[in-house]
């Protein structure tokens, strides 16, 4: 889980890197494209891989994880990355929403406290008076929205579809999307660097997603999510001092309260169902990516 952790966080700095040299529909449809040629390179040789049951809504969450990407990106583009992630990582608590919305699930006190510290930390991480961008951070807290929202899906998905028919279904989508502007004006890797740049994002993407998916099989889900969140850490120190990302009193108290809920969020629900289920959670294993 850890080495996951590590690996969207190398993802996360070549997207910004990339900024420099790619519109935002290139990076998603090479990151899409590559993701669909390296998946089906693994798993599809004895079997179509996109057979399943569930086409509709699978069709459903590759559109929502598309977004969340999409939108992920432009934020990445228009704010420094840690405070993209930072955004990003709301997005537990936009799950919990969609839950109780589409399985009738009940709030409970400390949830509705999470979900006010989220609020909390969003407004004060974001700081109209001080230059903050403002798209970039629509864009932020809108992938937060779709990540939630596609991880409130895929609770339902897996429970009859494994987790790289999933995956593979959200590349063939967000290749269908980025598709035509990226048709429109495409831009090609003009050098080596440029290229590695490309391959680096497909790479560490699909490897992230890869480990992610055997981390679950040796712990349960709601565990596995706390091990990722390290990512926002490493994501942020890699961002301060590697690309001089500005972290004052704002970036700290606003992610510590965000980060701090997203993880009171997974541990909560995870107590929650326990008691519930009055039963452990050893078959809780499959892994749900939110738009990576």
């Amino acid at each position: 889980m850890l080495l996951s952790a590590g690996f969207f966080t190398v993802m996360n700095l070549l997207l910004k890197q990339s900024m420099a040299y790619f519109s935002i529909w290139d990076i998603g449809f090479y990151r899409f494209i590559g993701g669909f040629a390296v998946l089906v390179a693994l798993f599809g040789r004895r079997a179509n891989p996109l057979r399943s049951s569930d086409t509709k809504l699978l069709l459903i969450r590759g559109c929502t994880g598309s977004v969340a990407f999409i939108c992920f990106i432009f934020s990445v583009r228009r704010l420094p990355v840690s405070t993209a992630l930072m955004l990003l990582y709301a997005y537990p608590v936009f799950a919990a929403l969609f839950s109780s919305w589409l399985y009738r699930e009940r709030f409970s006190a400390p949830a509705v406290l999470c979900m006010a510290a989220v609020a909390a930390g969003v407004a004060i991480l974001v700081d109209p008076g001080g230059g903050m961008d403002l798209a970039g951070t629509i864009a932020g807290i809108l992938s937060a929205v779709f990540a939630g929202l596609t991880i409130a899906i895929i609770r339902r998905l897996k429970q009859t579809n494994g987790s790289v028919v999933i995956y593979l279904y959200f590349c063939v989508v967000g290749a269908l999307v980025t598709a035509p502007a990226f048709l429109h004006s495409p831009t090609a890797p003009a050098t080596f660097a440029q290229a590695m740049l490309c391959l680096g994002i497909i790479v560490t993407s699909v490897l992230g997603q890869l480990s992610m998916n055997h981390g679950f099989g040796y712990c349960r889900s709601w565990e596995g999510g706390l091990y990722l969140t390290s990512e926002v850490a490493l994501t942020s120190l890699a961002g301060i001092m590697l690309l001089g990302d500005p972290a004052g009193w704002r970036f700290f108290t606003g992610g510590a309260l965000i980060l701090g809920s997203a993880v009171a969020t997974q541990v909560e629900r995870a107590w929650h169902g326990k008691k519930i289920s009055g039963a452990s959670f050893s078959k809780d294993r499959t892994p749900g990516s939110m738009g990576r």
